[in-house]
């Protein structure tokens, strides 16, 4: 584990910060945060409190209750000098968002504030995250002062090319995912002993197509963010991860590997050849029940044609098929999209049918949650009973379903002792 001190300056990229803590702590880090003045106009500090367990401190001249303890430490009978002893007993310190301004202040060596002057004192490894506006970003003073704080040996986690705060806004500037961040720190700092180290996780996302000819496909409409928001939270508890991604378009982690296909086929050789190796498998993916048995090898055209006859034939059952592979050991996890108010008994029937551990089901008769949205409310189903999991962002319902991961590996260690 170590511990992090996380500098947010003011942006409205702020609010992603908040993801960050999240999958550092989810990965058995103790963190603390300072904020600027500015950035509570975007955050308050009872956000960042909640979720870090720890005083949040935003001037020099205000008393930290914690003594410069992180949340893992006892706290002194001595009152230090807050930003002296904070940056101290950190083993990174992350200035992410990093705004312009602060960044010109980082590169010019000002301590004009709480955390360029902790900046300034800091001993430890300097993580950067630039967030601001391409123009802002490409400009020539930015980008000297990025290469400055390059040459003292400052790790700067790139900015992504996305849509931007300022309507129709596209280009440079956008802050870079917390995964890419925490992954950044993670390289630079020692990691420690994290709840899931040595385990090696499979996680299947995504939708497969079926080519019906050169140009068009029988598909469905999964995303595969529910997919990467597991793969994302196993790797933050220090798995090994491998993603067979069917037809995905998200941003990717860097420490995790990804193996790309299209169709069922494509997705069932690369599954069975990377389960034997798995502790666990996550099977997220949205796999085509049909394909089609003839498909053209060009492109079918209308020709005055009325009608057009296909023939589906119906596709391997993944899942099934590596469950009749399984390994002792070995924990089998699928998903379900189900339509209505037999989604939970529908499950149950599968559970039991293809010899799964646990299944996941959410109920896509709703607007608000599943495929292309960022939420989704669950009920994980096992053998033990139903565990509902309410409406949530997919990376918080991706922590709750490992979370139940675990309870069955300790309920098996319970019954094979």
């Amino acid at each position: 584990m170590a511990r992090i001190l996380l500098g947010v300056t003011g942006g409205i990229a702020a609010y992603k910060a908040l993801e960050l803590i999240r999958l550092a702590t989810a990965a058995g880090h103790s963190v603390r945060v300072i904020q600027t003045d500015n950035s509570q106009r975007f955050v308050g500090a009872a956000s960042f409190a909640a979720i870090t367990g720890a005083p949040v401190l935003t001037t020099e001249w205000e008393r930290d209750p914690a003594r410069g303890a992180f949340p893992d430490q006892a706290t002194p009978e001595h009152d230090p000098i807050s930003h002296l002893e904070l940056v101290r007993n950190a083993d990174c310190f992350v200035v992410a968002p990093a705004s312009a301004n602060t960044i010109a202040k980082l590169a010019s060596g000002f301590a004009d504030n709480l955390l360029t002057s902790a900046a300034l004192a800091a001993s430890c490894p300097l993580v950067v995250a630039p967030a601001m506006n391409h123009q802002m970003w490409q400009n020539a003073a930015t980008q000297e002062n990025i290469e400055r704080l390059r040459g003292r040996s400052v790790a700067i986690v790139d900015p992504e090319v996305g849509s931007l705060a300022s309507r129709n806004e596209w280009g440079s500037g956008r802050l870079a995912q917390p995964a890419t961040i925490l992954a950044a720190v993670e390289q630079l700092v020692p990691r420690g002993q994290r709840p899931w180290d040595g385990r090696r996780v499979l996680v299947t996302a995504g939708g497969t197509r079926e080519a019906i000819d050169a140009v068009r496909f029988v598909g469905n409409r999964s995303s595969g963010r529910m997919g990467f928001a597991l793969a994302e939270a196993a790797a933050a508890r220090g798995a090994s991860v491998t993603v067979v991604a069917a037809n995905v378009d998200l941003p990717r982690h860097a420490q995790i590997s990804y193996v790309d296909v299209e169709s069922a086929a494509e997705l069932e050789r690369a599954a069975t050849e990377e389960f034997p190796s798995c502790d666990l498998l996550l099977m997220v993916a949205a796999v085509s029940d049909f394909t089609a048995e003839e498909p053209a090898s060009g492109k079918l055209k209308k020709d005055g044609r009325s009608e057009l006859e296909l023939t589906l034939s119906p596709t391997n059952d993944v899942l099934a098929a590596l469950s009749q592979l399984r390994a002792d050991g070995q924990t089998l996890v699928g998903f379900a999209a189900e339509h209505g108010a037999d989604a939970v008994e529908t499950a149950r029937e599968k559970l039991t049918r293809k010899g799964l551990d646990a299944l996941v089901v959410n109920d896509v008769s709703g607007d608000d949650i599943g495929f292309e949205s960022t939420s989704n409310e669950v009920t994980i189903v096992t053998a033990n009973g139903d565990q509902h999991v309410p409406k949530a962002d997919k990376l918080a319902i991706a922590n709750e379903i490992l979370d139940a991961v675990d309870v069955l590996h300790r309920d098996r260690a319970q019954a094979s002792s």
